[in-house]
């Protein structure tokens, strides 16, 4: 009976070790997707951020040389 016993052992061992081994390869495949997903996301959320930040720079470029010459008559009648 002993023998048997061991046979029962190691085979219930062995399928905890595979059940364990695929359990974990799937959640390491879940987690891998899901960053992926989470990277493609912020990349793109990256991107539009850029694209607003880079427009509002332009708009304060074409908005400074107005500013300044605006401001040159009021400093020239201060003088």
């Amino acid at each position: 009976m002993s023998y048997v016993l061991r046979v029962r052992f190691a085979s219930f061992f062995t399928g905890a070790a595979v059940a364990s081994g695929a359990g974990l390869y799937y959640l390491q495949k879940d987690y891998s997707a899901a960053h992926h997903a989470l990277s493609h996301q912020m990349n793109s959320l990256y991107e539009s951020l850029d694209g607003r930040v880079s427009e509002l720079e332009k708009r304060k470029e074409v908005e400074a040389p107005k500013n300044a010459e605006a401001e040159a008559p009021r400093n020239a009648e201060a003088d």
